[in-house]
């Protein structure tokens, strides 16, 4: 089985024309400094020395910024830094991050001349009244003329999306997953709204104008866009946001709770699987649940809160690993 890792180079708000209502890079990714080729080079080399060279494929991938709203020279720079790694087979490709207004043929041309392979869209939102109030300053057409674009010319899409912007709602949420499905975007992330101290959405939270999303609303919304996009064979490629320490300690104003954010998510997908074994027929019998390796910690749950829940109806509760099951499925037991 193939293992897939990527090089994170964060370039903090390099390029980008606009300052969205609830952004600051530097202060999400604790990059506060535009980071030179030497460093760059030392992440790299130091990535690599930990990465396993059987079975893996490792990308390079520069986030954080509108990558594409940087001049041509700019970018020729940094793509350039990648070709030595490339052409040794050390790495497959590129990944990077921008703006879906930011995306045209040259720019598409240039990349693919540079060995990227995968472009993911900022596109946070796929409603017009959630994307003005968020200050995006692009629309809903933009992100699907850009992802047309995009697959069209061979690359792999990613669309990613918030949760809780200003005027968003469950249904419209839901609504933008559908429609990342339906522009045929292959990989996604879903990122729930933090306010950051100082940014315009803090303005707004003071003022009354805002409410942030409860960690509960997080968890089981991202659960099931996460069931969603399962189904529809869209790679979820991180749910939540993990900042770094300073951001959780100092910087963070409301929001959902950061830490495990995807263990809780995860606990949840399995709590309504698992819901359905609460039948009072087998009251104190002894069960064993049975689960991929991948999946049993989050079947248990964060901090065993499935296995407690199914304690109340049974003696005892196991769960055991079955190498002959995939994704979540799940065989039952009792005795």
């Amino acid at each position: 089985m193939i293992r897939y890792f990527n090089i994170p180079i964060f370039i903090p708000e390099l390029a980008c024309p606009f300052q969205c209502i609830f952004c600051d890079q530097r202060k999400i990714t604790g990059q506060k400094h535009i980071v030179n080729k030497e460093e760059i080079i030392g992440t790299i080399e130091e990535h690599l020395s930990t990465i396993p060279k059987e079975n893996t494929e490792v990308l390079i991938a520069f986030f954080g910024g509108t990558f594409t709203g940087l001049s041509l020279d700019n970018q020729k720079q940094y793509l350039e830094l990648a070709k030595p790694y490339i052409l040794s087979k050390q790495i497959s490709g590129i990944r990077i991050s921008t703006r879906p207004d930011y995306i045209n043929e040259d720019i598409l041309k240039l990349l693919k001349e540079y060995n990227v392979t995968h472009i993911e869209l900022g596109a946070q939102s796929l409603i017009d009244k959630v994307l003005k109030e968020s200050h995006r300053g692009h629309t809903y057409d933009d992100v699907r003329k850009a992802s047309e674009l995009i697959r069209e010319n061979g690359f792999t899409l990613g669309l990613q999306m918030m949760l809780g912007l200003p005027s968003d709602t469950k249904e419209y949420s839901k609504l933008t997953a559908q429609r990342i499905i339906e522009m045929g975007a292959q990989e996604t992330r879903i990122y729930p709204t933090l306010v950051i101290k100082g940014t315009a959405l803090d303005l707004l939270l003071q003022k009354g104008k805002y409410m942030a999303m409860s960690t509960q609303d997080a968890v089981e919304q991202s659960a099931e866009l996460y069931m969603l996009f399962l189904k529809n064979n869209v790679k979820v490629l991180r749910i939540g946001l993990y900042p770094d320490e300073g951001l959780l300690n100092d910087e963070f104003v409301a929001g959902p709770d950061m830490h495990n954010f995807k263990e809780k998510v995860m606990t949840f997908v399995w709590r309504k699987k698992l819901l359905k074994l609460l039948n009072q027929e087998n009251k104190d019998k002894r069960i064993t649940i049975y689960v991929t390796k991948k999946q049993l910690n989050f079947a248990s749950g964060f901090k065993a809160a499935n296995k407690i829940m199914l304690l109340q109806t049974y003696r005892n509760v196991k769960f055991k690993v079955a190498e002959e099951l995939k994704d979540f499925e799940f065989n039952v037991d009792y005795s």
